[in-house]
């Protein structure tokens, strides 16, 4: 067990969410980037976890590096290169319907995507303008019809530099709702999603802290399976979202992470 600090776990490595605490709309959080090459000169391991949707992981991480970070593709662990993962094995050959703002057909690899039916899986990612009534509209035919909901996430809100923007978690509950499913959610806050980042660093969940700025998927979540939540004060948080749960630690930025360490 790693050493504690104030009741909490000083980590080993860190599960770091990337929208909203390292950058917002792809600009630099002031003080993020030089926080975190002092992470790295400390020794400790890093990965990202990202429940983005609009790019694929080589272009995440190309976004990064071009906003001063340095980051190496094979550190990042998005929602949906896990969900590619879990189609493969739980949905081998499905025909998916994908609903998503954005081309990921790269971390899709294997993954047979399709605009008519038959449809075996009804495959939501992140919100946008492609979330049109008739597409929505048939997803709901096909699962009134059987087939299965999977969600990269459930986000309901993220930031960008013109403020809170709708996402995709809305319109999963929605389909819940209307079809009387329930969806399998593969990227945060899934327990499974915070394993593989620390089986990703060789680190017990007691060793390691999850950073983030959305309380419910990325913070209390993660404390849910024995990660130190630490709460960033950017993004979309705000304080009255603290009625929901405790973060074992609340910082102002990741500009202040080396506080918890």
């Amino acid at each position: 067990m790693a050493p504690t600090l104030g009741g909490v776990n000083r980590p080993s490595g860190l599960l770091i969410d990337i929208d909203g605490v390292l950058t917002i709309s792809w600009e630099p959080v002031p003080g993020a980037a030089a926080a975190l090459a002092e992470v790295r000169d400390r020794g400790l391991g890093v990965r990202f976890l990202t429940n983005t949707t609009s790019r694929t992981r080589a272009a995440v991480a190309e976004a990064l590096v071009v906003a001063g970070f340095e980051v190496d593709e094979s550190e990042i662990l998005t929602a949906p290169v896990a969900t590619a993962a879990y189609l493969r094995r739980q949905h081998p050959g499905a025909r998916c319907l994908m609903i998503n703002e954005g081309d990921l057909g790269d971390d899709l690899e294997r993954v047979e995507l399709v605009d008519s039916g038959p449809v075996d899986v009804v495959l939501v990612g992140g919100a946008g303008p492609a979330f049109s009534y008739s597409l929505l509209n048939d997803a709901f035919r096909f699962l009134r019809s059987g087939a299965s909901l999977v969600a990269m996430h459930r986000n309901l809100v993220w930031r960008t530099q013109a403020g809170l923007q709708l996402d995709s978690g809305a319109f999963v509950n929605a389909l819940e709702t209307a079809a009387d499913v329930e969806a399998v959610v593969v990227g945060k806050p899934s327990p499974e999603f915070f394993r593989a980042g620390l089986d990703s660093l060789g680190l017990e969940a007691s060793e390691a802290a999850m950073v983030g700025d959305d309380l419910q998927n990325d913070v209390l979540a993660a404390q849910a399976v024995g990660l130190t939540g630490v709460q960033v004060r950017t993004g979309k948080f705000s304080d009255d979202q603290l009625q929901d749960g405790t973060p074992d630690r609340i910082i102002d930025s990741f500009a202040d992470i080396l506080t918890v360490l």
